[in-house]
C-alpha cells in the first residue's frame, strides 16, 4: 500500500516533470470519479485482482464535522482503475467500455464452443477414415465463416440503426452506428482469410470496408470521411456550393475511394439544377449530369450491389473487362467533348474535369484527392489497376502508397492490413496482440488458420520453449487468465481452458478449487462446471472443503450435508465421535434432542452418513420405544425390537453404546405374556452382552459408567426372554 499526499501546485496527486512535447514522456491519464469533496487529504494505492488498481481517496475531516454521523460529506471512497486501458495491451478498450466488452466476451463463448466441437468431430472422423486434416476439409472454411459472421454481428452492425422517418435531401453521410476498431479489424481478417467467395472481387470488398471504417484510419490526418463531415457542417450556410473549393475537394475524395452514391448525391447539389436560375446554364447542367451518369454506371466486379449503391454490377471477369473498356471509352469521349468550351463557370469546369481524370486513372489527380495511404491504395485498385484479383501485387502496391502518403497515427488497422497484404501471419498476430488484446487474439486465430497452411502449422506446432504448448494454446491460456481475474467473467474461462490439452485442464482444476465456498449458490455453480467437464475428483474436493468451512463456522447441518454429498465417510465418522461425546454416556433423550434437527438433514440415504448412521437409527429406535412403553399399539413394541436388532447388528453402532441400548430396552424385554424376541435374536443380544463383559478387561475400554445392577438386569431380562422364546418355539 502506498500513501500519497496531493501536491500543492495544481492539486496533482503525483507530480510529473516530463516535457509535454515529447510523445514518449506524456503519461496516460485516467480520470478517477471518486465523489469525495476536495481537498483530498490522503491517497492510498494498492493492487487488486488482474490489472485493476484500487485507489482510496480520503478527505480530512473538518472541525465542524465533529466526527458525528450528521455530516453529509463523504469522508472517503475506494475506486478501481483499469490499467489495461491505453497501456498497449488492448487499446481497443478506449472505445469499448467495460460493460460492452463483457457482453462481447459472454456472447462469443457459444460460437467458440460450437466451432471447437465441430473441429473435434472432424478431427475424429479424419482419424478414423484417414482423411485430410481439419483445415483442408471441404466444409471447414464454411464453419469458420459462420463463426466469423456470428462474432462480427456481436461486435456491431453499422446498418443496425433505423432509417430516419424524414430523409434530409442535403445529407452527405448517412447516420450509422459508431464504428469500432475491433469490428474493423475483425472484418479485415474475415475478408482476407476466411471467405473464399470474396477472392474474385477482393478490391470491391475493400471499398465497402473503407466506406464503413474510413473514419477510424487516423486522428491527425484528414481522411475522406473527415473532409465530407466538415463540408456537411458548412453546407447549411452555403448558397452556391459550386463556388466553394471544399465542395469539389469532397467530390474528388469521395470518387477516389469509390463512394459513388455520395458523389452523385453531391453533384445534385450543384446550382445548375435550380429552377429559378437567371443565367443560361443548360450546358453546364448537361455536363454535371453527364458526369453523374458516368459515375452511377461505373462497372463493379461483384456478385451484387447493396440497396442504395450505384454502379454496373458484373459477376464475371470477361463481362467486367468488356463493360470497363466501354465505360472508360465514354469517360474519354466526354473529356474530349467540345461542350467544355461553352461552360462559363470556371470552377465547375475544373472540378468536373478533375473527376473525369480520376475515373481515367490519372495518378497525379488520384494522389491529390486522397489523404491516407489506404485511400490511395483503394483508388489504385479501382481506377489504375481495375483488373486486380486476389493478393496479386497488393503488398508491393501498398508499400508504394505508404511512401506517397505516410501516416504517423498508427491505430492498429493499418499495421494489421500491412501484415495481411504481406501474407505474414506473425505480423498479423503481433498487431492483434498489441492493439486489440487477448480476446481478439484468441478468437482471431481460428480465422488465420482457416485456409492458410503456414498459419495453421505456426499456431498449432508444439514448442519446447513454451513447455510443449502451441502458440494457440498459449494465447488461450492468457485470455483465460484475464477472464479468471474478474468475478463476473471467471465462469466462462473453463470453455477456453478445456480446449488447451497440455495445461488447460490443470489450470481449470486450480480455478475451480480457488472459488469461494461461503455462498452455496456459488458452490453449486462450481459443481455444475465440474459436472460439465467431468471433473469428479475436483467436485468431491470442493464439497469436502465446503463441508469443513461450514462445520468450523458453526453451520453443522450444512457441513454434514456437504460431507454426505462428498461421501466423506472418514469425516462423518469423526463428527459422529464428537456427537457421541456430546450426547453422553447414557444416550439420554434430553441430550440427544439437540441433534435431531441435524439428523433430519441426513434424509433416507443414511448409508452415506458414515458414523452418523447410528444416531439416525437410534432416533428411530427411541421414538418407537417411547410409543411402545406408552402402550399405544402392539405393533410399536415389535417395531422397537426390530430397530434394536438392527442397531446391534450394524457395524456403525459403537460398542460402548451396546449396554445402554440394552438397558433402555429392559422394560420392553420383560414384556408379558409373550416374548418379543425369538431364540436367534435373544442369542444375538446375549453374545453382544458377553462381548461387552469381555471388553471391560481391555485397557482401552471406554466405560459407560453404568452400575453392575444395570448389567445384571439386562442379563436377567435376556435370560428370561430366552426361556420364554424356547417354550414358544414348536
Amino acid at each position: 500500500m502506498m500513501p500519497g499526499m496531493p501536491a500543492a501546485n495544481g492539486g496533482a496527486i503525483v507530480p510529473f516533470s516530463g516535457e509535454p512535447h515529447h510523445a514518449a514522456s506524456v503519461p496516460h491519464v485516467r480520470p478517477i470519479r471518486h465523489g469525495v469533496a476536495p481537498p483530498i487529504f490522503r491517497v492510498y494505492v494498492s493492487w487488486s485482482s488482474g490489472n485493476l488498481l484500487q485507489v482510496a481517496c480520503l478527505r480530512q475531516p473538518s472541525p465542524e464535522d465533529g466526527g458525528g454521523s450528521g455530516s453529509e460529506e463523504v469522508a472517503g471512497r475506494v475506486v478501481e482503475v483499469n490499467l489495461g486501458v491505453g497501456n498497449g495491451s488492448a487499446e481497443v478498450e478506449k472505445e469499448v467500455d467495460e460493460a460492452e466488452m463483457r457482453r462481447i466476451e459472454y456472447g462469443s463463448v457459444p460460437a467458440f464452443a460450437l466451432l471447437q466441437s465441430r473441429k473435434n468431430a472432424l478431427a475424429g472422423t479424419a482419424a478414423m477414415s484417414h482423411m485430410q486434416a481439419v483445415p483442408e476439409h471441404a466444409e471447414w472454411w464454411q464453419y469458420v465463416l459462420e463463426y466469423s459472421k456470428t462474432i462480427g454481428y456481436l461486435l456491431g452492425n453499422p446498418d443496425s440503426l433505423p432509417a430516419p422517418m424524414i430523409e434530409d435531401a442535403r445529407a452527405i453521410l448517412k447516420v450509422k452506428e459508431k464504428p469500432t476498431s475491433l469490428k474493423a479489424a475483425w472484418e479485415l481478417l474475415e475478408i482476407f482469410y476466411v471467405d473464399k467467395q470474396l477472392h474474385s472481387w477482393l478490391p470491391e470488398r475493400l471499398v465497402d470496408w473503407l466506406a464503413d471504417y474510413d473514419s477510424l484510419l487516423t486522428k491527425t490526418d484528414g481522411t475522406v470521411y473527415c473532409k465530407l463531415s466538415n463540408f456537411q457542417k458548412k453546407l447549411i450556410n452555403l448558397q452556391i456550393v459550386e463556388n466553394d473549393p471544399d465542395y469539389w475537394n469532397g467530390l474528388s475524395a469521395a470518387l477516389s475511394v469509390g463512394w459513388l452514391d455520395v458523389v452523385v448525391n453531391m453533384l445534385r447539389f450543384h446550382g445548375s439544377y435550380q429552377l429559378d436560375q437567371m443565367d443560361n446554364r443548360e450546358t453546364e447542367n448537361g455536363l454535371v449530369e453527364a458526369v453523374a451518369v458516368l459515375v452511377s454506371t461505373m462497372p463493379r466486379m461483384r456478385p451484387d450491389l447493396p440497396t442504395g449503391k450505384l454502379g454496373q454490377c458484373c459477376k464475371t471477369r470477361p463481362d467486367f473487362i468488356k463493360a470497363w473498356e466501354k465505360w472508360r471509352g465514354q469517360v474519354s469521349k466526354l473529356e474530349c467533348s467540345a461542350f467544355w468550351i461553352q461552360c462559363g463557370h470556371q470552377k465547375t469546369r475544373d472540378g468536373l474535369k478533375n473527376l473525369l481524370h480520376i475515373m481515367m486513372g490519372n495518378i497525379k489527380d488520384v494522389t491529390a484527392a486522397t489523404s491516407h495511404w489506404l485511400e490511395l491504395f483503394t483508388s489504385h485498385v479501382l481506377y489504375i489497376r481495375p483488373f486486380t484479383v486476389g493478393f496479386e501485387g497488393m503488398h508491393h502496391l501498398a508499400q508504394k502508397c505508404i511512401q506517397l502518403k505516410p501516416s504517423f497515427d498508427n491505430n492498429g488497422l493499418t499495421g494489421l492490413l500491412t501484415g495481411i497484404l504481406s501474407e505474414n501471419p506473425e505480423v498479423v498476430l503481433a498487431e492483434c496482440t498489441k492493439k486489440f488484446g487477448p480476446w481478439m487474439v484468441t478468437h482471431a486465430m481460428e480465422l488465420l488458420a482457416a485456409d492458410n497452411d503456414y498459419a495453421d502449422i505456426m499456431l498449432h506446432e508444439e514448442r519446447p520453449n513454451f513447455g510443449g504448448m502451441s502458440i494457440e494454446e498459449l494465447h488461450r491460456l492468457v485470455y483465460a487468465q484475464v477472464l479468471c481475474s474478474h468475478s463476473l467473467t471467471w465462469q466462462i474461462a473453463p470453455t477456453y481452458l478445456s480446449s488447451c490439452l497440455n495445461q488447460g485442464l490443470g489450470l481449470l482444476e486450480i480455478l475451480l478449487l480457488k472459488q469461494p465456498i461461503q455462498d452455496n449458490r456459488l458452490v453449486l455453480k462450481t459443481l455444475e462446471l465440474c459436472r460439465l467437464y467431468e471433473l469428479e475428483n475436483v467436485s468431491t474436493n470442493i464439497m469436502k472443503i465446503a463441508g469443513i468451512f461450514h462445520w468450523k463456522h458453526g453451520r453443522k447441518g450444512t457441513g454434514v450435508y456437504w460431507f454426505q454429498q462428498a461421501h466423506d465417510k472418514v469425516r462423518l465418522d469423526r463428527i459422529a465421535q464428537q456427537l457421541f461425546e456430546r450426547i453422553g454416556e447414557s444416550v439420554a433423550a434430553d441430550n440427544f434432542k439437540q441433534w435431531e434437527g441435524l439428523l433430519e438433514l441426513l434424509g433416507s440415504d443414511i448409508g452415506s452418513a458414515g458414523g452418523l448412521e447410528f444416531l439416525h437409527r437410534y432416533r428411530d429406535f427411541k421414538r418407537s420405544l417411547q410409543q411402545a412403553l406408552e402402550g399405544r399399539t402392539a405393533e410399536a413394541a415389535r417395531q422397537t425390537v426390530e430397530f434394536l436388532i438392527q442397531l446391534m447388528r450394524n457395524p456403525s453402532t459403537p460398542q460402548r453404546f451396546w449396554l445402554p441400548l440394552l438397558h433402555d430396552s429392559v422394560m420392553l424385554l420383560n414384556c408379558k405374556p409373550r416374548p418379543l424376541l425369538n431364540v436367534a435374536e435373544t442369542t444375538l443380544l446375549l453374545n453382544k452382552l458377553q462381548e461387552v463383559s469381555m471388553a471391560k478387561l481391555r485397557p482401552d475400554y471406554c466405560s459407560n459408567q453404568l452400575t453392575s445392577h444395570a448389567l445384571n438386569s439386562v442379563r436377567l431380562a435376556l435370560a428370561s426372554n430366552l426361556a420364554c422364546a424356547i417354550l414358544e418355539e414348536p
